[in-house]
């Protein structure tokens, strides 16, 4: 992986379905185990807060 400081959820078991995080003042960056190619998702953390509040809403 890149130099990120990456933190592994804590959701994640054995095997390579892994999300991992990495965070910074201005950006969140996103990366899953199991991608051979280590595509990073990177997004504003507002925006990464909206859409952790979403899916916490849609849960029940």
């Amino acid at each position: 992986m890149s130099t990120h400081d990456w933190q592994t959820s804590s959701y994640c078991q054995e095997g390579d379905a892994c999300l991992h995080v990495a965070a910074t003042e201005k950006t969140i960056h996103l990366t899953e185990s199991s991608d051979p190619t280590r595509a990073i998702l990177s997004t504003h953390p507002d925006i990464f807060g909206a859409l952790l509040r979403a899916l916490k809403k849609n849960q029940s």
